[in-house]
């Protein structure tokens, strides 16, 4: 068996059936102009998994995330959501997604309540105004996270690990089936890094299916069920313990091992 061509590992349902995939990805390619961003790649991923996305900066992690959101539209190739399309997916609530710290404006006026009610808009209505089961679900979410002492003040004033919990107290709210993160744990503390492990590995026994970008491989065996090495495609999509090994990661990070790893 190829390291490229990998077979991922299997997920099943709470019934021990397998289970389909809560994200599909089929041989996806994506250019910035000249700039080949995504070369076909293909992926799946089970729900109630927890899948670390291993790969070096500008291996177009991030491009994948946003292809899977429907943000960029791929020049070829299919994304699926619970069986449906990535558009479907994000009006129904049912996909959620944490960004890179410099992608968001720290500074708009927006209470840590107010990010993580962003999450219900999906479930508020027409008139947009949220009603008792919103706040709940917010009160809860900030909870689940540690953030209801700080739930009145400006997102823009959190530390790092703060600001990427309110996001994940977003999904939460949200609801949300499908959580994509991208590099949730880069310049957080040490709580943080571990109370977010601890609610990602919650979620996925409630069947929510995570895909997660992280440098942190020392954490991957504890926070993931599954990985994928990552360079415009996939090279290998396998267990955190069989992705960790020397000789798999210099396939993603361009490594000679003096074995004829393919970069």
């Amino acid at each position: 068996m190829s390291r490229a061509s990998s077979s991922a590992p299997s997920g099943a349902s709470a019934s021990g059936t397998a289970a389909s995939p809560a994200i599909e990805v089929d041989a996806l390619t994506v250019h910035y102009g000249e700039v080949l961003a995504l070369d076909g790649a293909s992926l799946a991923i089970s729900p109630g998994r927890v899948c670390g996305l291993i790969g070096m900066n500008g291996s177009g992690k991030s491009t994948l995330f946003k292809s899977i959101m429907g943000v960029v539209r791929p020049d070829a190739g299919t994304v699926r959501i619970l069986g449906g399309s990535s558009a479907d997916a994000r009006k129904r609530g049912s996909v959620s997604y944490v960004p890179q710290s410099e992608q968001v404006d720290w500074d708009f006026p927006l209470s840590v309540r107010d990010v993580v009610m962003t999450g219900r808009y999906g479930h508020l209505g027409i008139t947009r105004r949220p009603k008792a089961r919103d706040h709940a679900a917010v009160d809860a979410a900030l909870e689940r996270v540690e953030l209801s002492d700080l739930a009145g003040r400006q997102i823009g004033q959190l530390s790092g690990g703060q600001r990427k919990r309110a996001f994940v107290a977003r999904g939460i709210a949200q609801e949300a089936q499908v959580l994509l993160l991208d590099e949730p744990f880069a310049g957080v503390d040490t709580r943080s890094q571990a109370t977010m492990t601890r609610l990602l590995r919650e979620l996925a026994a409630q069947g929510v299916c995570i895909l997660i970008a992280t440098h942190d491989l020392g954490s991957l065996p504890e926070l993931a069920d599954e990985a994928v090495l990552f360079n415009r495609r996939v090279l290998l999509h396998a267990s955190p313990e069989e992705i960790i090994r020397p000789e798999n990661l210099a396939l993603a990070f361009g490594i000679d091992t003096g074995k004829g790893a393919a970069a």
